[in-house]
């Protein structure tokens, strides 16, 4: 009977168990959060209107994208039973079924999956970016280019990794990650100049207007891409300086993360919540801005007061601020 020294490497075998408790944690998080954007999405307009298409589409890219995260969890989780049931007495011990995951099908899948999550996720990005700027072509371009080399990247990453080389050895993938942190990057700063210089116009039409509605929004952005960004980054520095440890207990939860940042927004417009209790409550007179799906209405009373004057001469000036001010981040 053959026998064999396993390798031994404590550190690695943990931060495995722990990145899988630490990624069903946060998949758990994920799930609740997908089921209030369903029931919030499918939810009806006040007064009888019809779901706005754009609600459908959330709705739509809601179910795939965390579809897609499941699958790419399940991969991870049944791989994890087979490094300590299945192949046990495999060679090399679990320690080498870590380090050489890619010679393993579930894991390409699994790969492959969340990969194509983080291309919906950035491409809503784009989206969001895009309505914002009106469409602008110098902000397009810069997006798209980044978008399509971080596919680009994505694709050699799936290649080497599709030839069974350890996930951890394929330097490109620095790129990759370097890629995502950049464009979500840019989506904040883009979305968060727009956003201010709408507020600077609509102060400067109306001394006494709110502008709460798009402070809020700002904090809505920033806050959602902060908490993916240092995440990414974290697994950047880590996969740099060969932390196999880290780096696995980073990679097993990425997705969630970036699921869970995603939907904090979807969730806060689809209910309305962004609208701050000091703008409903509020008398002085101010362009009526409520934060909505495009063709909806999330508000009851504010939304529909009748514009004075002075605000009908504002609404004139600013219309496409206004108009792309709604749940379009």
């Amino acid at each position: 009977m053959s026998s064999y020294t396993p390798q031994t490497h404590l550190p690695l075998e943990r931060s495995r168990l722990i990145g899988m408790i630490l990624g069903g944690v946060s998949y758990g998080v994920y799930l609740l959060l997908t089921v209030q954007a369903v029931t919030a999405l499918m939810q009806r307009p006040r007064r009888g209107q019809k779901i706005a298409n754009n609600r459908r589409m959330l709705l739509c890219y809601t179910l795939l994208t965390f579809a897609l995260a499941t699958i790419c969890f399940a991969c991870a989780t049944k791989y994890t039973e087979m490094i300590w049931i299945d192949l046990r007495d495999a060679p090399g011990g679990p320690v080498a079924q870590i380090r050489n995951a890619m010679h393993y099908r579930i894991n390409f899948v699994g790969m492959l999956c969340g990969y194509v999550t983080d291309w919906f996720m950035q491409a809503l990005l784009l989206y969001r970016c895009f309505v914002i700027w009106d469409w602008t072509r110098h902000v397009m371009i810069p997006m798209l280019v980044v978008y399509i080399g971080m596919i680009a990247v994505a694709i050699d990453v799936l290649v080497q990794a599709g030839t069974g080389a350890p996930f951890y050895a394929i330097n490109v993938a620095l790129a990759y990650l370097a890629f995502l942190v950049a464009n979500t990057v840019l989506y904040t700063i883009l979305v968060a100049k727009r956003l201010l210089s709408m507020r600077s116009e609509m102060k400067t039409a109306l001394a006494e207007y709110d502008s709460s509605i798009y402070d809020t929004i700002i904090l809505m952005v920033v806050e959602s891409a902060m908490v993916y960004s240092v995440f990414v980054i974290i697994f950047i520095v880590a996969f740099s300086m060969h932390s196999d440890t880290v780096s696995t207990v980073c990679f097993l939860s990425i997705y969630q993360v970036q699921g869970i940042a995603q939907l904090s927004i979807i969730i806060r417009v689809a209910r309305g919540r962004a609208v701050t209790h000091a703008w409903s409550t509020r008398n002085a007179p101010a362009a009526p801005t409520t934060l909505a799906f495009a063709g909806t209405t999330s508000e009851g009373p504010n939304a529909t007061q009748a514009a004075t004057p002075e605000q009908d001469s504002a609404s004139k000036s600013c219309s496409v601020p206004a108009k792309s001010a709604e749940a379009n981040v």
